[in-house]
């Protein structure tokens, strides 16, 4: 049955055929042969009997046929069953050969072609509705069973390219995201730089190697910016990013990062503390990475902390660790949850946050070899860690 299932369509129909019509030619000399006796049967009434046996008896050669009665002889009843055995007789063949082959036709149509034109028109509905997530089961080995496991494998394409392009979509928001949220670092910076310059110059409350010191450090942010952009601009996302390795100095690491803890403070009103522990030997790494990492957990920390922010910097020769500690209400969620892309606590905080800070850091910390460690202070509040690795 295996192999006659797995026939070509061709081979199928012409075994088919070739079934009905040997059916169909032995159930006509049935039939033929029946309407044969029951004509002769029929003439043997009007035959004179006495005369037919008489010439029986001439010799065993010798058989006499059952003439043929007229019409007038016979009853109407025996001459319609004579007339409905010619017909048989005659056509029964013809009549036979026909409805065998439609048969044959039927039941090609029904075991080869019904079920894989069914499913193949249910797919293409699907397909057309953007529904890619079935499967064909018609399994044959025959043409249609072909055009099925084309059909699949069309089906399985288009998923992988409505998957792709997906993907491809996301990644564009989320590069969109991460340039909106790690430009805003330098932009505050400026901006606190402005108002402060605004503030103090006309008072004649800031002298002028603070104002150009400000001023110095305004235009280096401007160059981050240019140099962020520049970057992303190239990128398909941000996975895509690959780490820009450097000699970086603890002092130079430091003077940034309280640069940027002076914005922060000014901005939230809340204290921090910043302590430094560094080897003699410089950091090999991103700069940039680091400080958009560091930028994250200080702008989460001032945020969500109460009144103190402290910071802890240390660098040896193949790590660097950056630790922000806050005195808020720590995590509530876990470290998977926290770090997923555009996760908020809240729909008033997804308002002013992208949510994509903590995923931003977790994921440069693992470009840059190390981790994002996120965890609580026994007397409450949040720790969080991001460690790079040396990059040789």
């Amino acid at each position: 049955m295996d192999k006659i299932k797995n026939l070509s369509l061709k081979k199928t129909l012409l075994f088919y055929m070739a079934i009905a019509l040997f059916c169909s030619f032995l159930l006509s000399a049935v039939i033929n042969r029946g309407a044969s006796r029951a004509q002769l049967h029929v003439w043997w009434r009007y035959v004179d009997q006495e005369a037919y046996y008489e010439a029986a008896k001439r010799g065993p050669l010798y058989v006499p046929d059952i003439p043929r009665p007229q019409e007038y002889e016979m009853t109407s009843s025996d001459y319609f069953v004579s007339e409905v055995c010619d017909f048989l007789q005659t056509y029964t063949v013809l009549v036979l050969s026909i409805a065998g082959s439609c048969a044959a036709v039927f039941f090609f149509y029904r075991h080869k072609l019904k079920k894989p034109i069914s499913e193949l028109a249910s797919a293409s509905q699907k397909i057309a509705e953007n529904q890619l997530d079935f499967h064909l089961t018609y399994e044959n080995k025959d043409e249609m069973g072909v055009l099925c496991k084309e059909f699949e494998t069309m089906r399985g394409q288009l998923a992988e390219n409505n998957r792709k392009l997906w993907q491809t979509i996301e990644e564009e928001k989320l590069l969109r995201a991460a340039i909106a949220h790690d430009i805003r670092s330098p932009l505050s910076v400026l901006k606190g730089y402005q108002e402060m310059l605004t503030a103090y110059l006309p008072k004649a409350d800031m002298d002028l190697e603070q104002a150009m010191e400000m001023l110095s450090e305004s235009s280096r942010q401007i160059e981050r910016m240019d140099a962020f952009v520049e970057t992303m601009r190239k990128l398909n996302s941000l996975e895509s990013r690959e780490p820009v390795a450097a000699d970086i100095s603890a002092a130079a690491l430091e003077a940034d990062i309280r640069a940027e803890l002076a914005i922060l403070e000014k901005e939230y009103g809340k204290h921090s503390v910043l302590q430094t522990s560094a080897s003699e030997n410089p950091f090999y790494g991103d700069k940039e990475i680091i400080l958009e990492v560091t930028e994250n957990l200080l702008s989460n920390a001032f945020r969500c902390g109460k009144q103190q922010i402290a910071v802890m910097l240390k660098m040896e020769y193949d790590e660097l660790r950056v630790c922000v500690r806050d005195d808020g209400e720590g995590f509530l969620e876990d470290a998977e949850t926290l770090t997923k892309a555009f996760h908020g606590k809240n729909i008033k905080d997804s308002l002013k946050h992208a949510g994509i800070g903590m995923y931003i850091s977790r994921l440069y910390c693992e470009k840059h070899g190390g981790k994002l460690i996120l965890e609580n202070e026994e007397q409450g509040g949040a720790v969080v860690t991001a460690i790079f690795r040396r990059i040789s």
